[in-house]
This record gives C-alpha cells, structure tokens and sequence, in this order.
C-alpha cells in the first residue's frame, strides 16, 4: 500500500471514528435523559462515571487528531477507546441483552484497530 494510500485511509478512519466518540460522549456530559436511561438505568453505571469517561472519550478524540500531540498520549488514546469499547459490549452481554443488540459494537472496535495499525504505518513511514 502507498504512503498516500495509507495516509487518506487513516485520516479517514480515525476522522470517522474520532467523529463517533465526540458524537457518543456529548449525551454522556450533559447527562442526556437518553444517555442516563441507557448507561444508568439499562447498565447500571453511575452518572458521576458516564460523565468522567465522556469526557476522557472526548480528550482522546481530540488526541488521536492533533498531528503535534505525543505517540506516546495516542497510544493511550487508542488503548482507552479499546477498552471502552470491549467493556461497552461486555457490559451488553451481561445484562443479558441479545447479541444484535451488542454487535455493532465489534464494527467500531475493527475500525479503531485499522486506525491504530495505519496510525503505526504512518509513523514508520
């Protein structure tokens, strides 16, 4: 794959991808009466805890796009989102919700492991 291959592809992804965790977390911070029934009610997570990691979600949206921003601050960025997004679905399946339900969130956890090997391509590049 050519440099410039990889650098539309990543930019793309990581654009999109950033876009749904800004998009994800706003309803988090503001504690969205849809967030809370969701987070709260349906899962059991306490508001002080939607609001705390939507706003680490929007950080490290703003992170993994900052060109100046430190390999080492975008690794943990990606490295949060994985976990946030492994636990997001984990937490689906525990209270019992049906896979289609949860599913969906395996899109989002393969397009942010694209982004972070096109984002380690990059950089060697």
């Amino acid at each position: 794959m050519s440099t410039k291959t990889t650098n539309i592809l990543y930019w793309v992804l990581t654009g999109l991808f950033s876009a749904f965790m800004l998009f994800s977390s706003f309803g988090g911070i503001t504690l969205d009466p849809q967030a809370v029934a969701l987070l709260h009610d349906h899962l059991g997570y306490p508001n002080y805890f939607i609001q705390w990691i939507s706003a680490f979600k929007m950080i490290g949206a703003v992170a993994i796009l900052l060109p100046f921003v430190s390999q080492r601050i975008k690794e943990w960025a990606y490295f949060g989102f994985f976990i946030d997004l492994v636990t997001g679905a984990y937490s689906f399946h525990a209270v019992g919700d049906p896979m289609a339900g949860w599913a969906p969130m395996l899109l989002f956890i393969a397009v942010l492991i694209v982004a972070y090997l096109l984002h380690h391509r990059r950089a060697k590049a």
